[in-house]
């Protein structure tokens, strides 16, 4: 693979995806079928309105779905990957891993 490819690779990486925050989000509900707030809270060590601003930009994207219930008096927002969000974390890590394996050692 030329450099220019592998720049490319890297170019074109999803840029929604490759944020560190959200980056640490998908990976967490890549690995399980939904988590709650304060799961997400303290898998990834954000503070309460980044994990809450970066959610938000997730869901626009289509990205995560969250549902928002209480339980009892006890507010819960439960956080899942859509389809789409789960197909863009595989991609993303494909793309990445491409562009690795394709650096000189």
């Amino acid at each position: 693979m030329t450099e220019e490819s592998t720049f490319r690779l890297l170019a074109d990486l999803d840029r929604i995806v490759h944020e560190p925050a959200r980056l640490a989000i998908m990976a967490v509900l890549y690995t399980v079928e939904s988590a709650d707030f304060l799961y997400l809270l303290h898998s990834t060590g954000l503070t309460k309105g980044n994990l809450s601003s970066h959610l938000m930009r997730l869901e626009e994207a289509g990205y995560v779905s969250i549902q928002k219930s209480f339980r009892g008096k006890v507010p819960q927002t439960l956080c899942s990957l859509t389809p789409a969000g789960r197909e863009a974390f595989r991609a993303y890590r494909l793309r990445l891993q491409q562009a690795v394996d394709s650096l000189p050692m």
